[in-house]
């Protein structure tokens, strides 16, 4: 009777501690969820105010987009002063957009630097400033071929293709204000590029 008693009370003590482990880990368990939700929640909370940061209209921003598109007249000559007008504004208000993100970029990167104790919230703001360096980035070169376009307004050679030296044209300047190539020669140069790569 000794051994079947002490059989039993093994038994109980290996099934009390397996309801310990189990309910260890489900605490466990639901620590973890609630430390992922509070961490979802703050990265939620930055992307948000990333956005809303990011999609204040500026009147430079507006006056870019909503520019009147040139209404040509019969026998209009090409490039003529109205039309050399109408783009200097509208790469003018281009150019001043650009900037203006520039200095917001610089100013958001001042403010939100932080050294955050969590190496998931450091990881994350450091993508988040790359991604805004890269597309800094792209717009410094945009801005440069705006200076450029903006040169060869002054000295008339803005509107003709480098290539061809034909009418590059009023509808594809405003859709691309930058554009040096017609159409033609533009399709061309992508075809050689593809059959480079």
């Amino acid at each position: 009777m000794p051994a079947k008693k002490k059989t039993a009370a093994k038994k109980k003590v290996s099934k009390k501690k397996t309801v310990a482990k189990k309910t260890v880990a489900k605490k466990t368990a639901a620590k973890k969820k609630v430390v992922a939700k509070k961490a979802a929640t703050k990265k939620t909370a930055t992307k948000k105010t990333a956005t809303a940061k990011k999609s204040i209209p500026s009147n430079i921003s507006q006056e870019f987009k909503q520019f009147e598109p040139y209404k040509e007249k019969k026998g209009e000559e090409y490039m003529n002063d109205a039309q050399i007008e109408h783009f200097r504004h509208i790469l003018g208000a281009w150019k001043k957009e650009l900037m203006q993100e520039v200095d917001r970029t610089v100013h958001h990167m001042q403010d939100e630097a932080a050294n955050f104790p969590d190496p998931n919230d450091r990881a994350s703001q450091e993508s988040d400033f790359t991604m805004e360096l890269r597309t800094r980035d792209r717009e410094r070169k945009l801005i440069k071929k705006i200076d450029e376009s903006i040169d060869d307004l002054d000295s008339g050679e803005y509107g003709y293709c480098e290539e061809c030296g034909i009418e590059i044209g009023i509808r594809r300047l405003e859709a691309r204000p930058t554009a040096n190539l017609c159409i033609d020669c533009k399709s061309l140069s992508e075809i050689r590029e593809k059959s480079m790569a």
